[in-house]
């Protein structure tokens, strides 16, 4: 069978399904699925037969993970979802983050209250792991605008790096039975110590396998005009590691904000990385004109990528997980925002079109070669 670009696009209406050639002139859409109830998070599980899982989080009909062994044409829900034990007085309030695990069928989940989950059976049952979520500071770590999430999971051997909202950056070195807080360098604007132990807003931390031991990160900035505690914390937003995350350095230099929330590394380069700069204050395009940018030199510069997208007066937002890219040998890369739009831009971002215009609010994207 010819290979196919899959997306799934995770909004506030459910999970839709597109589909393309290789050609990606044009994708033909499918659902929604869970219709009516926030998608968070998705996962294209591309190990064996293809399979699609989404997030299904909804306060009165409770937290589910849906998935598909079709391509996102039918979804079912697994046997269960992630859960607090009884006596653990927490609540599962979101599902923030799905990603493949070390043997076929093995899953990470992390979840609102900033906890993680292991399944090793497709998602049909759940361990919480306690390395993390039971962690000394766990009860310590307080709420972002989003939630208290545990939004990022990467994995690279022995090492496992999990960003939350707001705890920082978490690093295990022994496959995930213990985490310790590894936020040298990453500042917080909303702390009087303007560099502490714990309790960042990391919003997306990004790697390339090639690389394991660099990592790149969108942090909460746009504090370089504060004027409270610790005084004025400029470019402390876009950061990069070289040391497997055991220290960090600013590399927020050329953009026109140190605020966003998405953080994407090309699939054949680890040296090129693209972000979505916001204005801080509303989380929106900067001066109404919104473009992606990208760095060929693991952020030494930046380049504005933005032909194709509107000039002026708009004022959308692209969420920390609405953003990604395909694997093809011209790669292409996708975001959806807040007012529904999904765009595509091919030859690595060079030209900008889009590809839906009225869906729900875009949470999350996520795009696969299949």
């Amino acid at each position: 069978m010819p290979e196919r670009v899959i997306l799934s696009i995770g909004t506030k209406k459910g999970v839709f399904v597109a589909e393309a050639p290789k050609t990606r002139r044009s994708f033909a859409l499918r659902g929604p699925f869970g219709a009516g109830v926030g998608v968070y998070a998705t996962l294209i599980d591309r190990r064996g037969k293809p399979r699609l899982y989404a997030s299904s989080c909804n306060a009165f009909f409770g937290m589910k993970i849906l998935v598909s062994n079709d391509l996102g044409k039918s979804f079912k829900e697994t046997k269960s979802a992630p859960a607090f034990p009884k006596d653990d007085g927490r609540a599962l309030i979101n599902i923030w983050s799905l990603e493949a695990g070390d043997g076929k069928n093995d899953l990470w989940c992390g979840v609102e209250p900033a906890s993680l989950f292991r399944s090793r059976d497709g998602g049909d049952s759940w361990d919480m792991v306690p390395g993390i979520s039971n962690h000394e500071h766990a009860r310590k770590w307080q709420p972002g605008a989003g939630g208290l999430c545990l939004h990022t999971i990467l994995h690279y051997g022995n090492r496992v790096h999990l960003g939350i909202s707001t705890g920082g950056h978490y690093l295990s070195e022994d496959g995930g039975k213990t985490f310790r807080a590894s936020n040298k360098g990453i500042g917080a604007g909303f702390t009087p110590d303007p560099f502490p132990e714990f309790g960042q807003c990391v919003h997306k931390i990004a790697a390339h396998p090639d690389a394991p031991g660099r990592l790149y990160i969108q942090n909460h900035g746009g504090w370089g005009k504060w004027d409270g505690p610790g005084g004025p914390r400029p470019d402390i937003g876009v950061l990069r590691s070289d040391d497997h995350g055991h220290s960090w350095r600013s590399i927020a230099k050329g953009l026109p904000s140190d605020f966003g929330f998405p953080m994407v590394v090309h699939p054949h380069d680890a040296d090129t990385i693209y972000a979505a700069p916001l204005e801080p204050s509303t989380r929106t395009c900067p001066g109404g004109a919104p473009a992606v940018w990208r760095s060929e030199d693991g952020g030494g510069s930046w380049r504005r990528l933005a032909s194709g997208m509107p000039k002026k007066e708009s004022f959308f937002t692209i969420l920390r997980d609405a953003m990604d890219i395909d694997e093809l040998k011209s790669p292409a890369l996708y975001f959806g925002t807040t007012t529904g739009q999904l765009w595509i831009g091919r030859d690595g971002g060079e030209k900008w079109d889009c590809l839906f215009e009225s869906l729900p609010p875009v949470h999350c994207v996520k795009v696969a070669v299949v």
